[in-house]
């Protein structure tokens, strides 16, 4: 594990950032769901260890307008009615940059040395929205390939996990 979050944190500094994962279609069970719950409770333990509020996760249901402009724009608004007052965005989409592991717990890290709740954003199967993705502090991908959205949310939850 890397430990870029317990390294920066600050001593007597109060930290209660949460997490927040909000994405667009639910996963059924199986070993995707099994797998996801598996690093959210392995999180969950850890967390409330180093001062994280908590990890929810919010499962938002797909658009069903016929265009898929349409149907980005009205699971936008849906994620976007999730947003607290003071947050970082981070959105998964696969035209985001690259990162590894150690790179993704220092933003982690900076985020909460902030005192910034994150929002990590996940699309259904156009994507997210130009106007969604704009609005990101930060823009990411699992790599080049395209991956399932309920792939990309088992790999979120493990490199939030792997971060703490």
């Amino acid at each position: 594990m890397y430990f870029a979050l317990r390294a920066s944190r600050c001593a007597g500094k109060k930290i209660g950032m949460r997490l927040i994962v909000i994405a667009v279609g639910r996963l059924k069970q199986g070993p995707e769901r099994e797998l996801a719950e598996r690093y959210r409770e392995r999180f969950d333990d850890i967390g409330r260890k180093l001062g994280f509020r908590g990890l929810e996760i919010h499962e938002i249901p797909e658009s069903r307008a016929r265009d898929a402009a349409t149907r980005m724009a009205e699971e936008a608004a849906a994620i976007a009615g999730f947003f607290p007052g003071n947050y970082g965005l981070v959105a998964l989409d696969e035209r985001g940059k690259s990162i590894d592991s150690a790179a993704f717990a220092q933003h982690l890290g900076r985020f909460r040395d902030a005192a910034t709740d994150v929002i990590f954003v996940i699309g259904g199967a156009d994507g997210l929205s130009p106007e969604l993705r704009g609005r990101a502090k930060l823009v990411i991908a699992f790599g080049a390939a395209t991956w399932p959205h309920q792939m990309v949310r088992v790999m979120l939850l493990e490199q939030i996990y792997r971060a703490a």
